[in-house]
């Protein structure tokens, strides 16, 4: 596990939660260590104008809470790694039985290492898989995220674009954990040396960064906490 700049490993946040009576069956047979970085939310989504009296930042945390939801519901809190130093979000994340790993203040590329270096609570026997997800996708649901992950099994390392085909909502490997390249144009640093799947989720690929994306987040249909904060907004 890596370290702090004081020479101390991070510190990992886990509460227990309650448990579904069955865990998640693995997505295409493989144990997904799912990560998902959530950038602090006064410093997150500065292209983004929430619509007033809703705060930047009150809309970030609430776009953050679904996707985490999701992606909990999805492989099971005992394999999902949130990265973040947000304080409403840890709470959030932890409160689900996820683990919860302080980003390290170096982009998006080194707190997806940060979590992969975090081991997950889940073990079992079975194919291994590293995941990284990104945590602005208001509209995903667990079964499009299971429909995503069981696609990308069947490759060693895969990339799946956002909608404008140029960004990377997700990216999988199952030999060992792929080098993220995050970031502008981040599905094309990706795809040299992994299989890009245009797959047809919509609610997985529509990230959002600027207010077109949220209207078209909110054609999709969007989670309870954005629903929940724009409401108060309008």
């Amino acid at each position: 596990m890596s370290s702090d700049v004081h020479g101390h490993p991070p510190e990992v946040l886990r509460r227990p939660a309650a448990r579904p009576a069955e865990p998640p069956a693995p997505p295409g047979g493989v144990r997904w260590h799912l990560v998902v970085p959530v950038k602090e939310a006064d410093r997150a989504k500065t292209r983004l104008d929430a619509p007033h009296p809703l705060s930047r930042p009150a809309l970030a945390r609430a776009v953050a809470r679904d996707t985490i939801e999701a992606a909990c519901a999805a492989v099971g809190p005992d394999l999902l790694t949130v990265v973040t130093s947000d304080p409403v979000v840890r709470v959030a994340a932890a409160e689900l039985g996820a683990a919860v790993v302080p980003d390290p203040g170096l982009g998006l590329d080194a707190a997806v290492l940060a979590g992969w270096e975090a081991p997950p609570a889940a073990a079992g026997a079975g194919r291994t898989g590293w995941a990284a997800l990104l945590g602005d996708l208001p509209a995903l649901r667990a079964e499009d995220l299971r429909a995503a992950l069981a696609a990308c099994a069947a490759h060693p390392r895969a990339v799946v674009p956002d909608a404008e085909g140029t960004g990377t909502v997700l990216l999988t490997s199952t030999a060992a954990p792929p080098v993220p390249r995050f970031g502008t144009g981040s599905a094309a640093r990706h795809a040299l040396d992994a299989s890009v799947l245009e797959l047809d989720l919509p609610r997985l690929r529509r990230d959002v960064d600027v207010v077109a994306d949220l209207r078209a987040a909110l054609v999709l249909g969007v989670g309870r906490h954005t629903t929940l904060a724009l409401g108060r907004a309008t």
